[in-house]
C-alpha cells in the first residue's frame, strides 16, 4: 500500500523523531537520499552543473546539504538564494565544499535545477522571484528535481490554484504526501521517489493500492465454489439509443470474478448482448449485487426499476452514467456511484472545471453529504468512502483510456467485484486498478477501444494473480 499523509501528520512525526535524535540527523538523512536521487537522475555527478533554488524552509536546508554532498563528489553547485533566511548551517556547508552563491544566470546552462523554494507548509503559488527563476529553467528545458513536492502546489489537497513548479522528478521523505497522488498536483510532481527517514506515522486516510494489495483483495474462487457462491450480478444497462453500452458493460462484468450474469433490459438490447455473450441469463432472478446505468437514456422507462434496485437496502449497487441522475440519495441503500467530472457536476450543481481542479475535495464532499460511496473517474481515479475515513487513489491509467465506453467496462467490473463479495469501496479501488492495468496492456501499441480494454481485464487479472508486473 502506498500511503499519503497530511502535513500535520508529517510534522508531528518529524517532531517526535527529532526529539530523540541528535540535532540535524533528520535533515542529513533527507539530504543524503536527495543527493543520491539527483545523481541517479543525472546518471553522473562529477562535472554536473547543479543549481539550487533556496527558500527559507527546511526543504531549502535539505537542498543545501544535498548540494554540499554533490559538490564533494565533483559537481559544480550554485545556490540561488530566494530568501534572506536560507538555512545558515546548510549554506556554510555548501560553501565549505566548494559550492557558490550565484544568480539566475547559472540556470540556462545547468544540467538540473533543484527546487528547494518552500517546505510542505508553504501556501500555493510562487513569489515573483521564484516564478521568474522557474520560468528560466522551463524556457531552457532544464529539468527540475523538486524537494518533497513541487513548490506552489497545495500539499494536502492536490490542487494547483496558482503558479507552481512542474518537476521532472520529486524526491520526498518519510511518506508520500497527498499532492503526490491527486491530480492536478500529481502531474506536476512527475515520478515520485520516496526516501525512508524513519518516521513513525499514524493511519493515513489517503492511500493507493499496489499489486500485492489488489492480489490480497481479489475474490479468488475456492474448490467448493459454484456459480452462486462466486457471485451473480444483475445488470441493467443499454437502451435503444445506446445498445452497445450493455454489451460493453457485460464484457467488463464477465471479465471479473462472478459465476453468472443476469441481464435486465429491452429485448432488442438483450439480443445484442446474447449475440456476443450467450452465457448471459436474461431476466430478473437471484443476484448478489447490481450494476445499473451504463447507456441508459433519459426517458428510457427504467426509472421505476432503477429506484427499486437502488433503494433496497440489502444488496450493493454500482450506479453509473444515466442512472446517477435517477438516484435518490436520501433513499439509497448500499450504493457506489461511478461518475466522471461532468456527471458529478450535474449531480451536485458545481461546474465541471471546478470539480476537475478540486477532485479530492468534491469526491469526499459528495460521499459524505449523500452517504453513498463515490468513484470519481479521471486521470487519477478517486474512490471516497461515505464515512470520510478512507480514500483510494489510482494514478496509473493511460491517457488512451479516455475513450467512449471505457466507463461501461469499469461499471461492469466493479459490479462483478461487489457481487463476488468485496465491499463497495474496495470493489471500486480494485476495479479501478484492474481497469487501468487492462488499458495499459491494450494500449501498448497505441489507441484502444473500450471492448479492447475489456478484453484485457482477464489477462491483467491473471498476471496480477501470478505476481507479474502489470503497473504499466
Amino acid at each position: 500500500m502506498r500511503y499519503a499523509h497530511t502535513v500535520e501528520q508529517v510534522r508531528a512525526a518529524e517532531a517526535e523523531l527529532m526529539a530523540r535524535l541528535p540535532a540535524g540527523t533528520l535533515m542529513q538523512r533527507a539530504a543524503t537520499g536527495l543527493a543520491v536521487a539527483i545523481s541517479n537522475f543525472l546518471t553522473f555527478t562529477y562535472g554536473a552543473r547543479v543549481v539550487l533554488l533556496i527558500g527559507s524552509g527546511d526543504n531549502g536546508g535539505d537542498a543545501l546539504y544535498a548540494g554540499e554532498k554533490l559538490a564533494r563528489r565533483g559537481a559544480k553547485v550554485t545556490a540561488i538564494l530566494l530568501s534572506d533566511k536560507a538555512h545558515p548551517d546548510g549554506l556554510a556547508a555548501l560553501q565549505a565544499a566548494g559550492g557558490r552563491i550565484g544568480s539566475t544566470d547559472a540556470i540556462p546552462t545547468a544540467d538540473v535545477v533543484v527546487d528547494g523554494i518552500v517546505g510542505i507548509g508553504g501556501r500555493p503559488g510562487l513569489r515573483p522571484d521564484a516564478a521568474a527563476a522557474v520560468k528560466i529553467a522551463a524556457d531552457h528545458n532544464v529539468p527540475i528535481v523538486a524537494v518533497d513536492m513541487p513548490s506552489g502546489v497545495d500539499v494536502d489537497t492536490g490542487e494547483t490554484p496558482a503558479e507552481h513548479v512542474k518537476a521532472a522528478l520529486t524526491v520526498t521523505f518519510g511518506t508520500h504526501k497527498i499532492c503526490h497522488l491527486i491530480d492536478p498536483a500529481a502531474t506536476a510532481c512527475g515520478p515520485v521517489h520516496l526516501i525512508d527517514i524513519g518516521l513513525d506515522l499514524p493511519r493515513a486516510v489517503v492511500r493507493s493500492l499496489q499489486a500485492a494489495d489488489v492480489r490480497a483483495l481479489y475474490p479468488v474462487p475456492h474448490g467448493e465454489s459454484d456459480k452462486y457462491a462466486r457471485g451473480v450480478l444483475g445488470l441493467i444497462a443499454g437502451s435503444s439509443q445506446y445498445p452497445g453500452a450493455a454489451v460493453i458493460a457485460t464484457t467488463g462484468a464477465l471479465a471479473g470474478p462472478i459465476g453468472m450474469l443476469r441481464y435486465v433490459g429491452p429485448q432488442p438490447v438483450a439480443d445484442a448482448v446474447l449475440a456476443v455473450h450467450p452465457e448471459v441469463v436474461v431476466g430478473e432472478g437471484r443476484v448478489q449485487a447490481w450494476a445499473v446505468g451504463s447507456g441508459l437514456a433519459e426517458g428510457s422507462g427504467e426509472e421505476d426499476l432503477i429506484a427499486r434496485v437502488t433503494q433496497q437496502q440489502e444488496l450493493p449497487v454500482v450506479v453509473d452514467a444515466g442512472a446517477i441522475s435517477m438516484l435518490d440519495t436520501a433513499l439509497a441503500g448500499r450504493v457506489l456511484i461511478t461518475p466522471h467530472a461532468g456527471e458529478l457536476s450535474s449531480m451536485i450543481g458545481v461546474p465541471r472545471k471546478e470539480i476537475e481542479a478540486r477532485r479530492l475535495h468534491y469526491a469526499l464532499r459528495t460521499a459524505q453529504e449523500t452517504q453513498v460511496q463515490v468513484l470519481l473517474k479521471g486521470a487519477t481515479t478517486i474512490v471516497a468512502a461515505a464515512d470520510g475515513d478512507t480514500v483510494y487513489v489510482n494514478p496509473m491509467a493511460t491517457p488512451w483510456l479516455a475513450t467512449a465506453g471505457s466507463g461501461d467496462v469499469l461499471a461492469g467490473l466493479c459490479g462483478a467485484l461487489v457481487a463476488a463479495g468485496l465491499d463497495e469501496v474496495d470493489a471500486g479501488a480494485v476495479g479501478a486498478y484492474l481497469h487501468a492495468a487492462a488499458a495499459n496492456l491494450a494500449a501498448a501499441e497505441g489507441p484502444v477501444t473500450a471492448m479492447q480494454v475489456a478484453a484485457k481485464v482477464a489477462e491483467a487479472t491473471r498476471q496480477l494473480l501470478r505476481d507479474e508486473d502489470i503497473a504499466g
